[in-house]
């Protein structure tokens, strides 16, 4: 790269955001990024028969200020949850939908428990189909939901209500989330190497493989080399695309499709990771703190078995408690994971666990470290580490390096 690609490499930052959708099953979440873009998300022919999203969809929107967000369109039947978690990890902010004449169902609150467990803080709760009840019941319902969302980390934030059919309420929500958007701010992860979890595969003629997600922590830029995680496969970054838009640097915390050459889509499945060349190693045992959430239906406990999920990535996973014999709903402890299936992470990384059967969410948390020693139970020694480490910076972290601690 030149000189001065080099330079906005390295300085320049975004005001780029990924805002995401979230709520039960016909609630009107397609239909509402629909009304607001004026692209209909779901691409599937399965899914505009049925009317109902299966697969993450993708749009964009140009707010008030001028500013550009993309927006992913998440599935609301509990069948596709896991393809709601392939796309909620790259969510900055979150529009919590439910529809008027429902108000909060299960789906709702799984949805609003892995938004809570992801500490994705930002949102707006957009109440639907506005013109489905009578104006009189209305403010009933806006009561209940609030109540319902009184214990979560949406708890403050605005309700707009919408008819999405009509029109009604769009122009305020437009507005609502141009003010939510202000607010954010993207933690700068410059010690980091660039990550993006592959959540679409695809081809096209003559240009060859295609993958999508939201990029994190660092830039990637046309002609850089990069790895597909935990594969050991190397690509080079052909082009570049953001909202259909060709760009030379793909900034963090953008929505980017990745053009690679030297590589075929067929070598690539959704959750891979896209990073730079011997930057992550993969690893089968991890440390967490993890959160119980309160909708679990039971305690975790010493050597069960959950589905974990990280980015866009998914496997099994045994779990040993390291500083009791379980964690209730609502509790959260220290825990080491034993992964089925290597995967690329890193500290800091966000997670997901859910029981296969019945199927539910069961809680969430944060990785404390990536490539640990195998733990012993109950040792105070341990448990003082661990607790250490989760609090420390990296400038904590290099100083251990660096002294030989």
């Amino acid at each position: 790269m030149t000189a001065a690609l080099w330079e906005r490499f390295l300085t320049r930052k975004t005001d780029m955001y990924v805002i995401g959708t979230a709520g039960h099953v016909d609630h009107g979440k397609t239909t509402l990024v629909q009304a607001l873009t004026g692209m209909n998300p779901d691409r599937l022919q399965e899914e505009q028969r049925r009317g109902m999203t299966i697969e993450l969809g993708f749009a964009w929107l140009t707010l008030p200020s001028g500013r550009e967000v993309s927006l992913v369109d998440v599935p609301g039947h509990e069948r596709f949850i896991k393809h709601m978690l392939a796309g909620v990890g790259g969510f900055d902010g979150a529009l919590l939908v439910v529809a008027a004449d429902e108000s909060v169902m299960p789906q709702t609150r799984e949805h609003l428990a892995i938004i809570d467990l992801l500490e994705i803080r930002h949102g707006l709760v957009v109440v639907t189909k506005a013109d489905m009840v009578d104006p009189a019941w209305l403010p009933l319902v806006l009561d209940d939901i609030r109540t319902q969302l009184s214990s979560s980390a949406l708890a403050q934030a605005p309700l707009v209500v919408v008819s999405a059919r009509h029109g009604q309420g769009i122009d305020t929500l437009r507005q609502s989330l141009d003010e939510m958007v202000n607010g954010l701010s993207l933690p700068a992860r410059r010690d980091e190497p660039a990550r993006l979890w592959v959540d679409r595969v695809f081809s096209i003629d003559g240009f060859g493989a295609v993958v999508t997600g939201t990029l994190q922590a660092a830039t990637l830029a046309v002609g850089m080399e990069v790895e597909v995680a935990p594969r050991g496969l190397r690509a080079r970054i052909r082009g570049l695309q953001m909202h259909r838009s060709k760009i030379e640097v793909a900034q963090p915390g953008t929505r980017v499709a990745i053009n690679l050459a030297g590589i075929s889509h067929h070598d690539i499945a959704r959750g891979d990771l896209i990073t730079l060349p011997r930057s992550i190693l993969g690893t089968q045992r991890i440390d967490v703190r993890l959160h119980v959430t309160a909708i679990a239906p039971r305690a975790v406990t010493q050597g069960m078995h959950l589905d974990l999920f990280v980015g866009a990535a998914e496997t099994r996973c045994r779990v040993t408690i390291l500083d009791g014999d379980g964690i209730a709903p609502g509790e959260h402890g220290l825990v080491q994971l034993h992964l089925e299936q290597s995967l690329p992470l890193w500290r800091g990384d966000r997670l997901i666990v859910r029981q296969a059967s019945p199927s539910i969410t069961m809680g969430g948390g944060k990785v404390i470290a990536t490539h640990p020693a195998r733990h012993r139970r109950m040792r105070p020694d341990v448990i003082a580490s661990l607790t250490s480490l989760e609090r420390a910076t990296p400038a904590d972290l290099c100083w251990s390096v660096i002294h030989g601690h």
